[in-house]
């Protein structure tokens, strides 16, 4: 049923009266005149036929029909508060969906600060993250399917900004053969030993960086697959740094004594997909983006 404005704003006078403990009040509140705040609220209920106040003493009270439908009134106030803000957001531009493609390497605790500092800007815009690995944001990038993309290359047609280098480290557990070797390590000695890698998420350039050409290679689709793999003795290989601090230090994984190449380095860009064509919430979110990389995680209560 549709609901004229005129009702709209009767109920939220009533919820005034009712917040605010007065007539008095809720008019201040409102910028409204007493007069006219005691009007609205004896126009509506002679339009419903239910008495919704009583006076008690220098207070307002509501009776027990009219709590019952101011309940449900400020149900519908909310939504139509919602509804003014999305026409609003709208009005300005803001886009109702912002798609993402994100490197799997992208700190996780950077990508939630991100999200979290956005969230109250984007009450209306919904967000679509795509997780990707080696060259799976290019893909989401050259197939149009994304506004934002945090690559590890960028691709052609495209310009990106630096974001962050990632260091990764050769590694496998302690008890590993590799380790028991007790010597600097080979090119050989790594290629007769299983290497454990993460498939390509992209189609159109697929990637094999940091691979062996080894044919003791296992292939996951899971970055955390292969961590646990490699934790649990199966295998070895090279892994972000962020990303296994914490297995270093509980002696869960060990960094192998390689004489040549034990250390890599890759570095992250961030890319809008069309800068010229980009609206409030896609520029907000890439500010926001490099902000954070810059500034690192500022840490917050989730009760404040």
């Amino acid at each position: 049923m549709k609901i004229p404005k005129s009702t709209l704003e009767q109920w939220q006078v009533l919820q005034a009266i009712v917040d605010c403990g007065g007539y008095a009040q809720a008019a201040e509140a409102l910028h409204r005149s007493q007069s006219s705040v005691s009007y609205m609220v004896a126009k509506l209920q002679e339009q419903l036929g239910v008495e919704l106040l009583e006076i008690d003493g220098r207070r307002a009270r509501l009776t027990k029909n009219g709590a019952a439908l101011l309940g449900r009134a400020r149900e519908l106030l909310g939504d139509a508060f919602q509804l003014e803000q999305l026409a609003g957001s709208l009005a300005e531009g803001w886009e109702p969906q912002v798609s993402v493609a994100v490197d799997s390497l992208f700190p996780v605790e950077l990508l939630v600060q991100v999200l979290r500092n956005f969230e109250p800007w984007a009450q209306h815009t919904r967000v679509n993250l795509e997780e990707t690995v080696l060259s799976g944001s290019e893909d989401a990038l050259l197939h149009q399917r994304v506004d934002i993309a945090i690559v590890s290359r960028i691709p052609p047609g495209f310009l990106g900004d630096a974001l962050m280098d990632i260091e990764f480290v050769a590694v496998a557990h302690p008890c590993h053969p590799l380790h028991a070797l007790g010597r600097e390590l080979e090119l050989d000695d790594l290629e007769r030993n299983l290497h454990i890698v993460v498939r390509d998420s992209g189609t159109l350039n697929p990637r094999d960086h940091g691979w062996l050409s080894a044919n003791r290679r296992w292939t996951v689709t899971s970055p955390h697959t292969r961590l646990e793999m490699i934790c649990n003795g199966i295998g070895f290989g090279w892994l972000a740094e962020h990303k296994i601090r914490k297995q270093l230090e509980q002696g869960l994984l060990k960094p192998l004594p390689l004489r040549v190449g034990q250390r890599r380095k890759l570095s992250l860009s961030l890319v809008v997909a069309n800068p010229e064509l980009a609206g409030p919430a896609t520029c907000r979110l890439a500010n926001l983006i490099r902000q954070v990389v810059r500034d690192g995680v500022q840490p917050r209560p989730l009760c404040e």
